[in-house]
């Protein structure tokens, strides 16, 4: 009975203790200027923006035996690299009306390939999140990002202080720790459940996050990563020693906590067939056909696009007339269906957290050579194989992830519209376009792979097209 005692007491001083801390870890952001995050004004869609210091002390991890493939990694916190302090933003995305709060708490690890904290996946996914009522809070987890703010808007984030990506995994941990104990975060909200996201070289930090540090600490609930490469980042790297993971790197299978990992096809044939693992109970792995690393919504329509069917139009032109390639690359950049698919599984991976009910299982892209890899390819130059939306299975356009050229061209992938000929050949009535069109997304929406709010909102938007011309 005593140790009992003892033990519940433990519990109550440990709970009680990270209440006190995360409640002194935010500030909210006053200085002049707004969040410098880009895309729509979160007002129109019912949502408000907020933003907050998040501050504390961060450690550095070391592996305590070698990283190996699997991914069942064993790391402890650096001892002569610990406790150093930082200060980084979280920008807050939450309902106006706190009764259409879901529990759902979204934690963006946002990306800084181009030299400045990107929103990937709220760019993608925000429809969804908001038809849903989850909050989705973008955290400056890397140096990078931090120095960019710094630089762009000094009056309003002269106080961050990132000390190195080595301590960005415990930075990450720490946003989620807030997200759990201090509400005013939340403007009162209560998280009931927190995932953890990120796309490209965000992935690729999860993909660290999630074998070395999260079976440490247990924040998370689940995890989406989006076009991960072959490996993770690495655990430690300058001004610390370097220490890099190995390639490939799966995401290991002893976890309580789901994973979903979704694949565009350009990221399958640069690096990601090597990390292919079977699904299990808490493991998916959704590769889809006719997309690309990042596409025209990812870097255009999605800026602006508020759900009303505005944004589908525009995707659905963007097939028949893509416009001029991008500076620099040869094609224009591909129009497929990535995020009504992404979408699809953040809605899956909030259910599987919740009440337990796992995803769909997707086909693999079908492969026609593993060395180099190529893809296996329809009449049309289309993808087979994997989660295939209208877009691939009544296609008016051939569209992938293959593109050359400088800066980014590489990760666009293409879109080449069908000739008037070609359409008529295939579709000799609007109409037959029409039906097809329906069909394809009546089968996807009862496979899964498409929420139904989107597959009427992609047919609705198909009524109008000039198919055939």
């Amino acid at each position: 009975m005593a140790s009992m005692l003892r033990s519940r007491g433990a519990r109550l001083v440990g709970a009680l203790s990270l209440l006190l801390l995360t409640a002194s870890c935010i500030r909210p952001i006053t200085g002049p200027g707004s969040p410098n995050l880009g895309g729509i004004d979160v007002t129109r869609v019912g949502y408000r923006q907020s933003e907050f210091f998040l501050y504390g002390l961060a450690d550095a991890y070391r592996p305590v035996a070698p990283l190996t493939s699997d991914g069942k990694w064993q790391v402890e916190r650096d001892p002569d690299n610990s406790g150093v302090g930082f200060q980084t933003r979280m920008v807050v995305h939450r309902p106006a009306n706190p009764a259409r709060f879901n529990g759902t708490v979204v934690i963006e690890w946002m990306n800084v390939t181009a030299g400045a904290d990107l929103p990937n996946e709220w760019t993608s996914a925000h429809n969804e999140f908001v038809r849903a009522g989850a909050v989705w809070i973008g955290l400056s987890a890397q140096v990078v990002g931090v120095n960019n703010l710094k630089a762009c808007c000094g009056a309003r984030y002269a106080r961050l202080h990132h000390p190195g990506d080595s301590y960005s995994y415990d930075i990450f941990s720490w946003a989620a720790r807030v997200v759990r104990g201090d509400n005013d975060l939340l403007g009162g909200l209560t998280a009931r459940r927190v995932i953890g996201t990120g796309e490209s070289q965000s992935a690729s930090r999860l993909v660290t996050y999630i074998n070395a540090v999260h079976p440490l600490v247990d924040l998370y609930d689940g995890f989406l990563l989006h076009s991960r490469g072959s490996s993770g980042s690495p655990l430690s790297q300058s001004p610390l020693p370097l220490v890099t993971t190995p390639s490939p790197s799966l995401i290991r299978d002893d976890l309580d906590e789901p994973v979903i990992v979704v694949q565009a096809e350009d990221d399958v044939i640069r690096s990601a067939l090597a990390t292919r693992q079977p699904d299990t109970p808490t493991f998916r792995l959704w590769e889809m056909a006719g997309t690309a690393h990042a596409d025209q919504y990812m870097i255009g329509v999605g800026f602006t696009d508020v759900g009303d069917g505005a944004g589908a139009m525009r995707m659905l032109e963007l097939l028949l007339d893509p416009g001029p390639p991008a500076g620099g690359c040869a094609k224009p950049s591909n129009a497929g269906p990535t995020h009504w698919i992404l979408q699809a599984a953040f809605h899956h991976l909030d259910r599987w957290v919740r009440d337990g009910t796992p995803p769909p299982i997707a086909d693999r892209l079908e492969v026609a050579s593993s060395s180099p890899v190529v893809l296996a390819r329809d009449a049309d130059g289309n993808a087979l194989g994997g989660v295939r939306s209208p877009h691939v299975e009544v296609p008016i356009a051939t569209v992938d992830g293959l593109n050359s050229g400088t800066g980014f061209c590489g990760l666009f992938g293409s879109t080449t519209p069908f000739t008037p000929e070609r359409l008529a050949e295939r579709y000799p009535t609007n109409q037959d376009f029409v039906d097809a069109w329906g069909a394809a997304i009546v089968a996807l929406v009862g496979e899964g792979f498409l929420l139904p709010a989107d597959g009427w909102e992609l047919y609705l938007a198909a009524l109008t097209l000039p198919v055939p011309a």
